[in-house]
């Protein structure tokens, strides 16, 4: 048995923690911020390939993450259900480019005003917060440990390292190519909305939960500051009435806003004892399972 390090204890770092655990390996995580405090807790969290490259690997690794989640919907109390619904395009446009990582995926034909094309597809929609404390459980029941610590590098030593540090991967290492892109998020009451709805441009999406529905969004890149803007819920809201107007008059439960750690690309390499897993932009949970998947291959490839 190996004992390995994660940094990180977003989405991506339990995910590669749960991984390295069932692979037989002793899991530590590392993070500053513990799972629910983690931009992954603020994320709607739907199945959708964002600000994420290149498109092949992302491709595949969420084909993969697609995979997983299909059975884990079918788990009582992991948070997962998969639900349908469709993205509107104000232009005509060809499949999109992840289309192999889905089932099927269909041209939608009854489309608002202001819409000149569209497809509705099924989708993984994730309860973060349930999700999150079912990733915990998880690790926890596979012998692991998730610690709260303020690293100011990564660990060096005998074990190999796991770096999930997502936006924190431009202090501990030293790389300035990832950068925030704030999403604010506005949620609603539950108004018994059943389907999802996207519109890409804003970005503009309505995630229906089970107790809740979250909208957004925004995408301001080299934004630090997560304190909501009143002027961005207005305009979120204004939007998302616009693209479902049975959202008209939902009450407003909550504003967040999380930073998205946006990279050219994706990093999921290793260097050394260092395994770097970080950079996946607007789609963590999208890519989770599959980069958690080739962290173990990479950790093992010895």
């Amino acid at each position: 048995m190996t004992r390995v390090i994660v940094v990180g204890a977003g989405v991506v770092g339990l995910a590669c923690a749960v991984r390295l655990l069932e692979s037989g390996h002793r899991v530590d995580v590392l993070a500053r911020d513990l799972p629910l405090e983690t931009t992954s807790s603020v994320a709607a969290a739907f199945w959708y390939p964002y600000r994420a490259f290149p498109q092949e690997r992302v491709t595949a690794w969420a084909a993969t993450a697609y995979a997983e989640f299909v059975g884990l919907a079918g788990e009582e109390h992991s948070g997962v259900r998969m639900v349908t619904g469709t993205e509107y395009l104000h232009r005509r446009q060809p499949d999109p480019w992840w289309i192999s990582a889905v089932p099927s995926l269909a041209r939608e034909s009854a489309l608002p005003d202001g819409y000149a094309d569209g497809w509705s597809f099924t989708t993984p929609i994730i309860e973060m917060p349930i999700y999150l404390g079912w990733l915990i459980e998880r690790i926890e029941a596979l012998g692991g440990t998730i610690t709260r610590l303020n690293l100011s590098a990564l660990p060096t030593g005998s074990c190999p390292v796991v770096n999930c540090a997502g936006l924190g991967a431009r202090f501990l290492g030293s790389d300035k190519s990832v950068v925030p892109v704030s999403g604010q998020t506005v949620l609603v009451e539950q108004v018994g909305l059943a389907r999802w709805s996207l519109d890409e441009s804003g970005p503009t999406y309505v995630v229906p939960r089970s107790c809740d529905i979250v909208i957004g969004g925004t995408a301001d890149e080299g934004e630090w500051n997560r304190t909501p803007s009143p002027e961005a819920a207005r305009a979120i809201l204004d939007r998302a009435t616009r693209l479902v107007p049975a959202l008209e008059g939902a009450k407003v439960l909550r504003h967040k806003v999380g930073l998205r750690p946006v990279r050219p690309a994706v990093r999921v390499e290793r260097v050394g004892d260092v395994v770097h897993c970080y950079g996946h932009g607007g789609a963590g949970v999208t890519l989770s399972w599959g980069a958690a998947d080739e962290v173990v291959r990479l950790l093992e490839r010895d």
